[in-house]
C-alpha cells in the first residue's frame, strides 16, 4: 500500500504495446482524433506501488485520446496523503482526480465530489462497494481495487521449524509458533521473528487497530462511522498481538519503517512474518521474484475473543472526481476511470500490470496472479473478512491520535490503559 515499487515497470512497458492496441480496438470510451479542445487531467493519487505503471497506462490513454493530457502525482510511502491533499486543495491547485476513503471522507470533501452514478465504472461495482461513498442516491466515489491484509510469512521457515500454518487457529496457537521460531531462529538465519513498523502510524493506528475495532462495530463501515463512542470490546486482545510483534520484532520498532520491513528484513529472508497485505508482493518480487512467487503465504490476525479464521479485506481508496473543475475536465475525469476499469485494454492492466484484486465485475479472476493477491481473494470468496471499518474512523484519528499513543506506548512513554483512555477521549472529541 505504501511500498517504492522498484520492479515491474518494465513488464508494465512491455504490457503497453497490448493496451494500446486495445485502445483502439475497444473503442470505448474513446475520443481519439476529436483534438477540438485539449483537456488536461491532474490526478493526485495515493498508490506507490502502481506509481510507474499507472503513468504508463496513462500515457497510452492519451495517445489514443488526442489533445487529453494527463498529469499524475503520487504521494504515499510513509507521506501522510490525507495531509498533502488539504495542502494540494489549499494551495488552489485542485486535482481532477483524487482519492478519498469512506464515509468520513465523502462528509470532509463533499463540497468537491463530482456525482458518478452514471458511469459505467459505477454499474460495473460490485455489490456492497459502493455503500461507504454514496450519499443521497449519489455515487461520490468508485473502488480502487480489494486489498486484504495479515501475517505475511515465510514458508521455507516455517517448514524448517516444524511449524504447519494451518495449524495456527488463534491467539494460543500463534504465540506457541512465535516462540518456537525464535527458540530455532540462529539455525534458521533469522535476525528476528518480527518486523514491526511502529515509525509507521497506518500500520498500527488503522490496519492492525481494524482488525480488533471493526468486529465491535459488527463490521460496518457506517456502524463505525455514525458512532460517538468506542469501547475497545476486543482491546485486551488488540494488545496481545501488539505486544507479541514488538516483544520479538527487530528492534528499536518505534523508528523501523516501512521499506525495511518488507525490504530489507523480510525479503531478505531475515524476518519469518510482517503485518501486511498483498501490495506488498511487488516490492518483495522486485527483491527476489522466486520467494515471492512460490514461498510466502498469508495467515490472519487472530482476535481472541472473536470467532473465525478471517483477514480485513475492503477498498483501500476510492477515486472522486473534483466537481469544482470545468466540465469538460469532469467527464473526460469520469471517461479515463470507466475505461481503466470497464474496457478490455483497461481490465487487462488493472490484473496483468497493476496486480489488482478488482472491485468489478466482469474480470476473470482465474488471471489473479500473485500468492497473496489469491490468498485474499479466496478469504473473500470464502466469507471470511473482516470489515474495512477503520474507513469510519474520526478524520485523522487512527494516525494522528492512536498511530501516536501506541508509539508512546513502543516507547515506554505510556502505558496500554493510557493509550486507551487518551484515544476513547479523542474519538468522542472528534464525534461531538
Amino acid at each position: 500500500m505504501k511500498n517504492k515499487w522498484r520492479a515491474g515497470f518494465l513488464a508494465a512497458s512491455l504490457g503497453i504495446a497490448g493496451v494500446l492496441a486495445g485502445c483502439s480496438s475497444d473503442g470505448e470510451n474513446s475520443s481519439s482524433g476529436d483534438s477540438s479542445k485539449d483537456v488536461k487531467i491532474d490526478i493526485f493519487q495515493f498508490k506507490v506501488e502502481f506509481k510507474d505503471q499507472f503513468e504508463a497506462v496513462a500515457k497510452a490513454y492519451e495517445k489514443e485520446n488526442e489533445g487529453v493530457d494527463i498529469n499524475i502525482t503520487t504521494v504515499g510511502g510513509g507521506e501522510d496523503y490525507g495531509a498533502a491533499l488539504r495542502s494540494k486543495f489549499a494551495s488552489g491547485n485542485e486535482p481532477a482526480i483524487y482519492n478519498i476513503g469512506g464515509p468520513q471522507d465523502v462528509s470532509d470533501w463533499s463540497d468537491k465530489l463530482a456525482d458518478l452514478s452514471g458511469t459505467a465504472a459505477a454499474d460495473a461495482a460490485q455489490k456492497g462497494s459502493l455503500d461507504g461513498v454514496s450519499v443521497d442516491g449519489k455515487v461520490l466515489g468508485l473502488p480502487f481495487n480489494q486489498e486484504g491484509y495479515g501475517f505475511i510469512y515465510n514458508k521455507n521457515v516455517f517448514e524448517k521449524a516444524g511449524i504447519d500454518p494451518a495449524s495456527i487457529i488463534d491467539f494460543a496457537s500463534l504465540e506457541a509458533a512465535v516462540k518456537e521460531l525464535d527458540s530455532q531462529k540462529a539455525d534458521l538465519g533469522l535476525e528476528s521473528v518480527f518486523a514491526l513498523p511502529g515509525k509507521e502510524t497506518w500500520v498500527t493506528g488503522l490496519h492492525l487497530s481494524n482488525t480488533f475495532i471493526a468486529p465491535e462495530f459488527d463490521n460496518n463501515v457506517l456502524t463505525a462511522y455514525e458512532s460517538k463512542t468506542i469501547d475497545y470490546k476486543y482491546g485486551d486482545a488488540f494488545k496481545k498481538i501488539l505486544d507479541l510483534q514488538n516483544d520479538y520484532s527487530a528492534q528499536p520498532t518505534v523508528s523501523l519503517d516501512y521499506s525495511k520491513q518488507v525490504e530489507e528484513l523480510f525479503s531478505l529472508q531475515k524476518v519469518a512474518m510482517i503485518q501486511q497485505g498483498n501490495w506488498v508482493y511487488g516490492s518483495i518480487a522486485g527483491i527476489d521474484e522466486d520467494f515471492a512467487a512460490n514461498d510466502i503465504g498469508l495467515l490472519p490476525i487472530p482476535v481472541e475473543g472473536y470467532e473465525g479464521d478471517s483477514i480485513p479485506v475492503g477498498i483501500p481508496m476510492y477515486w472522486g472526481v473534483n466537481s469544482n473543475a470545468d466540465e469538460a475536465v469532469v467527464e473526460e475525469s469520469k471517461k479515463f476511470i470507466d475505461w481503466l476499469y470497464t474496457s478490455d485494454a483497461g481490465k487487462e492492466t488493472v490484473l496483468n500490470d497493476f496486480k489488482f484484486i478488482p472491485a468489478y465485475e466482469g474480470y476473470d479472476s482465474s488471471k489473479i496472479s500473485d500468492p497473496l493477491s489469491k490468498a485474499v481473494y479466496e478469504y473473500a470468496e470464502q466469507g471470511k473478512t473482516i470489515g474495512w471499518t477503520f474507513m469510519g474512523y474520526p478524520t485523522g484519528w487512527g494516525q494522528d491520535e492512536l498511530g501516536v499513543q501506541i508509539q508512546k506506548y513502543l516507547s515506554d512513554e505510556a502505558s496500554w490503559e493510557e493509550v486507551i483512555e487518551a484515544t476513547k477521549e479523542s474519538w468522542e472529541s472528534s464525534r461531538k
